[in-house]
């Protein structure tokens, strides 16, 4: 009972520590890499909002266009979080092909 108690406690402690290292990071958001893909989704983001107060897009499709800014930058943070907070070029070129395509359906809308 006491050696379950005392892993517990134990288990609990390096949770603690691990989470307090990657909050000292600040898990890189402002990795250069990271900071222009997560710009281009703001930016993408802005002009999804823009077009649809004017009309140009139904909610529908904004909120469409949203989901998919959403999955790629749910995508950039999986990339980032398995190599402590940076993305590779590569990784990055896959990121910008990505918002590429948003970019172009958001024109064509």
């Amino acid at each position: 009972m006491k050696s379950k108690l005392l892993f517990s406690a134990l288990f609990i402690a390096f949770l603690a520590m691990a989470n307090v290292s990657l909050a000292q990071d600040g898990f890189a958001k402002n990795h250069p890499r990271r900071a222009e893909v997560n710009q281009r989704l703001t930016n993408q983001h802005h002009r999804i909002d823009r077009k649809m107060r004017r009309g140009d897009i139904s909610k529908r499709q904004a909120y469409h266009m949203h989901r998919g800014d959403h999955r790629i930058r749910q995508e950039e943070r999986r990339m980032a979080y398995r190599h402590g907070g940076h993305i590779s070029r590569h990784e990055q070129y896959l990121l910008n092909r990505q918002e590429n395509r948003m970019n172009r359906k958001i024109i064509r809308s």
